[in-house]
């Protein structure tokens, strides 16, 4: 029985003997493996080597793609700005332009201008205006005390006709101009809309730094520095407008007939609101020749020549100035 047990016991150690044997032999041959892998890739070339060009119709050479090559830009802000959003640009352009334009046009038409009167070739008008406009404040109470004191709703419905009638001539030129594309009639409506803003900004400081009164206000004898407000009688914004508004249009169409219906209109503004007791005469002097000068001083810098209009005859009346065709 111990015998059997030492057989069995011997058996067991020399099992656990072989497998141990096995194990360290496995482990060996793994490690040897490893290290001729590692040995081998080392001397391999890092990079693989392309084909020559010889070849290239046997066999298909990888690309060589060098990074050098291409090179790197900044786009400009601007060109970066317009192609992400050209659709915008080409919206929002237009209107910015048109605004920048008119802005800037303006403000050219006002320091001109006021400029204007102390130009040596202008000094024979500034003494018909000044000389003109004294001779009538002087003359004021006399001529209004001979005026009849009767039809005015007559007078100034007469007044108000002839001013919508102007009016809607000119809206209508415009309008035809813009939906037909006729350079002309357009010129006249965006001439017309510029000289009637220059024509207001003369007209509203003057009307509240003389602050007259009308011929049915106060004491009647005209007096001056009374208001400070606009719509007073210094100088006749009635006058002032309408030949503004008739000069351009017979300058851009200047034509007999046209001249007659323009001329007309702002004549009989002028007069029946003269009759009607809502200015003194040297209110309506003033502002005729202040209208006539606004107008033709803007025509004249801003009008097209290649048009039949006054822009390229107008040296008889006007010095020869070199116009802006935009």
């Amino acid at each position: 029985m111990t015998f059997v047990v030492k057989k069995a016991l011997g058996a067991a150690n020399l099992n656990k003997w072989s497998l141990l044997l096995l194990r360290r032999f496995i482990e060996v041959g793994l490690v040897s493996t490893l290290v001729s892998v590692s040995v081998l890739c080392q001397n391999a070339p890092s990079i693989p080597e392309l084909l020559p060009a010889s070849h290239i119709q046997e066999r298909v050479m990888a690309p060589n793609f060098r990074v050098a090559a291409f090179r790197l830009e900044t786009l400009d802000p601007e060109t970066a700005a317009a192609d992400a959003a050209p659709e915008a640009a080409s919206a929002t352009e237009p209107n910015q332009g048109l605004v920048k334009r008119s802005v800037k046009r303006i403000g050219g038409d006002q320091k001109r201008l006021y400029l204007a009167p102390f130009k040596p070739h202008n000094f024979k008008w500034d003494a018909i205006v000044l000389v003109g406009t004294g001779a009538f404040l002087a003359a004021d109470r006399h001529i209004e005390n001979n005026i009849p004191h009767s039809h005015f709703t007559l007078y100034q419905d007469t007044s108000d006709v002839a001013i919508a009638g102007l009016a809607t001539s000119l809206a209508g030129v415009w309008l035809y101009g813009v939906k037909t594309e006729h350079h002309h009639a357009r010129e006249t409506g965006e001439l017309e809309l510029e000289t009637l803003v220059n024509t207001f900004l003369i007209y509203t400081p003057m009307q509240l730094i003389a602050g007259r009164q009308r011929p049915d206000e106060g004491n009647g004898h005209g007096d001056f520095f009374k208001h400070h407000a606009v719509n007073t009688s210094f100088p006749g914004g009635h006058a002032m407008f309408t030949w503004a508004m008739a000069s351009v249009l017979a300058d851009e169409y200047p034509k007999p007939w046209a001249r007659v219906l323009s001329y007309g209109a702002a004549f009989t503004v002028t007069f029946t609101r003269f009759m009607a007791r809502d200015h003194w005469s040297s209110d309506m002097f003033l502002g005729t020749g202040l209208g006539l000068a606004i107008a033709e001083n803007t025509f004249h810098a801003h009008c097209d020549p290649q048009y039949e209009s006054q822009c390229k005859h107008h040296q008889r009346w006007w010095k020869v100035m070199k116009t802006e065709v935009e």
